[in-house]
């Protein structure tokens, strides 16, 4: 599950003419195709990717390039509507109209790049992508544990 930004609209995949995104789906993750395509919306909302009137991909478009149901997708962009993050409007797309963009886009680039820093030397320590992840994890969850005032729960080092 990826958010690639577009350079321009021409790119293959699910992202069709004018989208800044292009959808992917990740089979073996267990999560429901639908809320696959909501959770990399909301990423890329999150990340500056996506703004207030961008388009997202037409349901044509996601379903010739995923090869899935266009039940699937208007369940998905419904769900986001529902969410206030995106509007239909009839004949022309699905358009952002609400962001979640917590952070200004040179600040996420720096972010960025030291997070590339931190698994470049993950990765040479020997950790494989479910270590990393289970790593990461597991220093949020301390984290997050340690700044609500609350108690980790001896998860130190455990994912």
């Amino acid at each position: 599950m990826s958010i690639d930004k577009a350079d321009d609209g021409t790119g293959g995949g699910a992202r069709g003419p004018g989208s800044p995104i292009e959808f992917r789906l990740d089979a073996a993750s267990g999560v429901p195709t639908y809320l696959q395509l909501v959770q990399q919306v909301e990423h890329a909302l999150r990340l500056g990717y996506l703004k207030p009137g961008d388009q997202l991909p037409k349901v044509r478009d996601v379903v010739a390039s995923l090869a899935i149901n266009p039940n699937t997708v208007l369940k998905a962009y419904r769900d986001l509507e529902v969410k206030g993050l995106v509007a239909g409007r009839p004949g022309q797309g699905t358009f952002v109209q609400a962001t979640l963009s917590q952070v200004a886009l040179p600040e996420l680039t720096a972010l960025r790049r030291s997070l590339t820093g931190w698994l470049a030397a993950a990765d040479g320590a020997g950790l494989d992508e479910d270590g990393i992840v289970a790593l990461f994890t597991s220093a949020l969850r301390d984290f997050h544990g340690a700044r609500g005032g609350g108690v980790s729960g001896g998860t130190e080092g455990v994912a």
